[in-house]
């Protein structure tokens, strides 16, 4: 074992639980005052609900020993046969624990991450409910099937650094769903409903591009060069991501917006994230441009569709996950990381069909397992707040508390 290694990814999940609070301030700040409790109470119970999920059966069925390919037994059940050594897969020269608390974060995160498209009117105990199937149900096998020993979609060869199949691009698949199944806001369309508090959303993306260092650098699982180069693309795409946003923002409406360039970084960092690993500065920044300019129209879509996707989580992180997965196709390099795959840019053409096959694949599943249990919650306990009570907002009717007291 390595305590240089060791330590850096400790710091990296760090980082990465960091985020969760993160993504709850940058949600926030998008809704309505009456709903901002409400919103961050969505994202910070999932720290406690998925830990112990995780802990208990989730990181056996990620990453434990792998069932045909789709799946990991519940061989480590609660952790079992989970400590001190180094497992050969999941970081040689860290504790497996490690690796483990590592990929928790990344649990944790992914529902919250849905959360945004059915915001202000989702009642809290059918939302944990839903979270903790999703997780077991949803993210687990997409996790195994990327990154765990085994996997049919690892043993395929595709390409997904840090979260473009599991975390991504199944959260902005999941968000769909779930916009499609609760429905609109009830004044949708007729009331203001504007962000409350920008500045609070501003400091919540802030936060988020510090913890994606570790999100991504992190999943290099050392301390060395691949790590640096996995730093360096995602900075690189997140800064040509905000400034990609707001560029076309301006001339579409003539103003360039603080959301937007929140809105633009956040898209950069999501959509760099399945390449960061195999691909370099340049790459990353021009992954992050395409990126900005992308989701900016991709946000502008469900306008269009007429789906009330509240904070965008469809036209950022389920367009973001697809450009990514793509782009990790076109421009990865063995040269950037030898354990990666040469892209179309680098004459293997074949590695973007893979990285099609993975997207596709992600997206059925996704959708239709989402679909399904939504359905089943809402059939057994109810999904939605009624019309009162979302009239009073989620602060009051869900948690009997106000985020502002005047």
């Amino acid at each position: 074992m390595n305590s240089g290694d060791t330590a850096f990814v400790l710091i990296s999940a760090a980082l990465v639980l960091l985020m969760t609070p993160a993504l709850a301030l940058f949600y926030a700040g998008m809704v309505r005052s009456k709903n901002v409790l409400g919103t961050i109470m969505q994202s910070f119970i999932l720290i406690g609900v998925i830990s112990l999920e995780w802990m208990l059966w989730g990181y056996s069925m990620a990453f434990g020993p792998d069932k045909w390919g789709i799946i990991g037994s519940l061989q480590w059940f609660g952790l079992s046969h989970v400590g001190a050594a180094p497992h050969p897969s999941y970081g040689p020269t860290i504790p497996h624990m490690v690796f483990m608390i590592f990929q928790c974060m990344f649990a944790v995160i992914t529902p919250a991450l849905i959360s945004g498209a059915f915001a202000e009117r989702m009642r809290f105990g059918p939302f944990v409910l839903f979270s903790l199937l999703w997780a077991t149900f949803v993210y687990n096998p997409l996790c195994h099937w990327i990154w765990a020993d085994g996997g049919w979609l690892k043993s395929l060869g595709v390409l997904d650094f840090a979260g473009g199949v599991a975390v991504h691009l199944s959260s902005g698949v999941a968000a769909l769903a779930a916009a499609l199944v609760l429905g609109k806001r009830r004044d949708f369309g007729t009331a203001n409903l504007q962000p409350h508090n920008l500045p609070m959303t501003l400091l919540g993306a802030g936060l988020l591009w510090f913890g994606w260092f570790g999100f991504n650098a992190g999943s290099a699982l050392s301390c060395g060069p691949v790590a640096a180069s996995t730093f360096v693309a995602t900075h690189m795409a997140a800064a040509a991501g905000g400034l990609g946003w707001i560029f076309v923002e301006w001339r579409h409406t003539g103003a360039a917006t603080t959301l937007g360039a929140a809105s633009g970084a956040v898209a950069g960092l999501a959509t760099v994230t399945p390449a960061s690993g195999f691909v370099g500065p340049i790459s990353g920044a021009i992954i992050g441009a395409i990126a900005g300019i992308a989701c900016y129209y991709g946000i502008m879509a469900k306008n269009k569709f007429g789906y009330d996707d509240s904070l965008d989580v469809v036209g950022i992180h389920g367009l973001g996950g697809v450009i990514g997965l793509l782009s990790a196709g076109v421009f990865a390099s063995k040269a950037v990381n030898p354990d990666g795959a040469d892209g179309l840019f680098f004459g293997n053409a074949s590695q973007l069909g893979v990285q099609c096959v993975a997207i596709f694949a992600t997206i059925v599943y996704t959708f239709i397992a989402t679909y399904i249990l939504l359905k089943i919650v809402d059939v057994v306990v109810g999904l939605r707040v009624s019309e009162e009570d979302e009239a009073r907002g989620l602060d009051l009717s869900q948690h009997s508390e106000v985020g502002y007291n005047f």
